[in-house]
């Protein structure tokens, strides 16, 4: 019997990258998932080829929510674990970033992820249920450029813990997980399709490498899954030793 038989799960920011890796995973492991994104042909290709639902879903909008809901509520009656994993890059300095670049990063990972908590609530009410929301190592800590990204990911460390005390008592769970630099096209996106060498940046961590998508994805595995049932509000970071150190930690090696 797999580790989420019998669970009723959605994930966001489904079609590639780490939100791909989950729903693998999710299915593998016996789960009826449900697979969202704006990118519809390569989700509904991904969900296909899974045997798994796909649904068009802007993760920033309250509507595309309630549709959402609503089909969740008709076809299953309940929710048992969502993984809000939808997330925007946006690099630029403070003092170039537009108010419309700030507000666009925010909207998505920010609100995206509240919209998709209140969203579970009624639909886990009852029968309880797991949360996880994709943060990130700038949810920890700062980085240049990264002013948007930074705010958001803090953001979602800050309504894990608020959502975790206001749910623990209908049995909700809610935790967020800390990626470190993975090897998805994310950050290649993000710099307009520029290539960015993993090689380098996998280095400066205590394992040598950057993360792979299924490397966070068995992270949001084990948080679905009955084996976390007493972790909540908690902080799961996946990246290989970056938040071990600090600014000067690399002197000695050079």
């Amino acid at each position: 019997m797999g580790r989420l038989a019998g669970k009723i799960a959605l994930i966001t920011g489904a079609a590639r990258g780490q939100g791909a890796a989950a729903a693998r995973r999710f299915v593998a492991e016996g789960a009826s998932v449900v697979l969202t994104d704006v990118l519809d042909e390569g989700g509904g290709k991904l969900a296909e080829s899974l045997g798994a639902l796909y649904l068009s879903l802007d993760v920033s909008s309250e509507e595309d929510w309630g549709r959402a809901a609503g089909m969740l509520r008709e076809r299953f009656g309940r929710l048992d674990v969502l993984v809000n994993n939808a997330g925007m890059l946006h690099f630029s300095a403070l003092a170039d970033t537009t108010l419309a670049d700030y507000e666009r990063v925010i909207r998505v990972n920010q609100f995206g992820t509240f919209l998709g908590m209140r969203t579970a609530i009624p639909l886990m009410r009852e029968g309880g249920g797991s949360i996880v929301n994709v943060s990130s190592i700038e949810g920890l800590g700062g980085m240049p450029l990264l002013i948007a990204y930074a705010s958001s990911k803090f953001a979602i460390r800050g309504m894990t813990k608020v959502a975790a005390m206001e749910l623990g008592s209908f049995g909700i769970r809610v935790n967020s997980v800390h990626p470190g630099a993975v090897d998805t096209p994310m950050v290649s996106n993000a710099l307009g399709g520029m290539p960015v060498p993993t090689e380098p940046i996998g280095k400066k961590v205590a394992l040598g490498r950057v993360a792979s998508a299924d490397d966070i994805a068995n992270m949001v595995l084990f948080l679905a899954s009955d084996e976390s049932s007493y972790c909540t509000g908690s902080e799961f970071v996946v990246d290989g030793g970056a938040t071990a150190s600090h600014a000067l930690a690399n002197i000695l090696r050079s």
